[in-house]
Order: C-alpha cells, then sequence, then structure tokens
C-alpha cells in the first residue's frame, strides 16, 4: 500500500523534473540512481533514505527542504479534497 507521505514527495519530485524539461532518465543519471528507483519515488513506492533524497534533490537543483515543503503542500491540498 502507498503511504500518502511518500506520494506526496513523489508527486513533488514529478513536478520539479516536468518542469525541468527532463526524463526520469536523465533525473536518474543526474542523481546517480536507477531510473526505476526514480519512477518508484515517483509513484509513491519508495521509502527514500536521507542519501537519495539529497541526491534527488541535487538532480533537480533544489534544496531538499524545497522538496520536502513541496510535498506537504500536495498532501495538505489531497486531504483538504478529501475532507471539504
Amino acid at each position: 500500500m502507498v503511504q500518502p507521505e511518500l506520494s506526496a514527495f513523489g508527486a513533488a519530485v514529478r513536478r520539479y523534473r516536468t518542469r525541468l524539461g527532463i526524463s526520469q532518465e536523465e533525473l536518474a543519471e543526474r542523481s546517480a540512481l536507477h531510473r526505476t528507483y526514480v519512477s518508484g519515488v515517483e509513484r509513491g513506492e519508495r521509502n527514500l533514505g536521507l542519501i537519495n533524497v539529497y541526491r534527488i534533490a541535487a538532480g533537480l537543483k533544489v534544496p531538499p527542504a524545497e522538496l520536502f515543503e513541496a510535498a506537504e503542500r500536495v498532501r495538505r491540498g489531497r486531504s483538504s479534497r478529501r475532507t471539504g
């Protein structure tokens, strides 16, 4: 089962990646990760370790905190739609 926090983090990664106009494969190369790992992150199927959060943030050229803030906005938006 996908956890809402992981799903929100993955959505944030996907948004930043698409804004940069790069593929999952390009992000994986920039982050020194495998493309299937990046795909799993974006689908909310991977529980990332701190090192990989930093790698992905570097690949996206944003501070890790910015990814967490974006993920929290996604998560809050999803929960308000459920309760609203």
